[in-house]
């Protein structure tokens, strides 16, 4: 049997927040087909274009995606990614939780203590930064979130604190202060605030800083980059069948830590 759980908007779909499949062998393409089919008709459309799916509590996309072999009691999540924001703007939603990545440009001095001045001022929103150098876009920084916020749900988080997992989960460590050596601010250097909480006080944390954003955000190429500081070969590459094979390992990286 296996078990698939549904996350934020999905449980409008199916009218639960779960089913129980009495079906083993079948690959994940498979028993996505078997959901559309079986999906009540007067409920929600769900768009198999964007979701988040693990198993395992693993991102599918970090194991085989679509081709991942389904085995006696799996449990497969199946989360919405709802998109939304204009372009200066990168915001969607992983399940309930609302998410803006706002690029803060390097051409301006800031204070030391700006992140922590900035919790202080919106301490409902989880505030996170990571130096712009280790995303290498919006969908791996959706793959990271989603798995911080699945292992918070499944109490396997590797931190009191969702934003410190987060941080971990960029930087591929365990050990917290190798995590903001390597991918924290920096005197010098770009980086990207991640910020979850209710939508009007992103709306406010968005005013706020609007004029240290980059018009054109998350824009790097950091593929060459990432693979060096993650000894990512070709090989490696190679062993993926993805259209996004960098990221898809990037995010394995993120899921296996312990």
């Amino acid at each position: 049997m296996i078990t698939v759980k549904f996350l934020g908007g999905a449980k409008k779909s199916f009218s639960t927040d779960h089913i129980d499949i009495e079906k083993n062998d079948l690959t994940l393409q498979q028993l996505l087909d078997f959901l559309i089919k079986n999906k009540p008709k007067n409920d929600n459309k769900l768009d198999v274009n964007n979701l988040l799916i693990a198993i395992n509590g693993i991102d599918s996309s970090a194991i085989d995606g679509p081709l991942t072999n389904l085995k006696n009691g799996d449990v497969i999540s199946i989360i919405p990614i709802i998109h939304g924001g204009s372009s200066k703007r990168i915001q969607f939603k992983i399940s309930n939780s609302c998410i803006e990545l706002f690029d803060v440009k390097t051409n301006q001095k800031l204070n030391i203590d700006f992140l922590d001045d900035l919790r202080l001022k919106f301490p409902n929103i989880i505030i996170q930064a990571i130096s712009s150098n280790y995303i290498l876009g919006k969908s791996h920084a959706q793959k990271i979130i989603a798995i911080s916020l699945m292992a918070k749900q499944n109490n396997t988080i590797l931190s009191k604190k969702i934003e410190t997992d987060i941080l971990l989960r960029f930087a591929g460590t365990t050990q917290i202060n190798d995590a903001i050596k390597r991918v924290g601010i920096k005197n010098e250097g770009d980086f990207v605030i991640i910020a979850i909480g209710k939508k009007i006080q992103l709306n406010r944390l968005f005013r706020d800083i609007e004029s240290l954003l980059n018009t054109t955000p998350l824009s790097k190429n950091n593929q060459n980059f990432l693979k060096k500081k993650f000894n990512i070969t070709k090989k490696q590459m190679d062993a993926i069948i993805s259209k996004s094979q960098l990221e898809d390992l990037l995010a394995e990286k993120a899921a296996i830590l312990i």
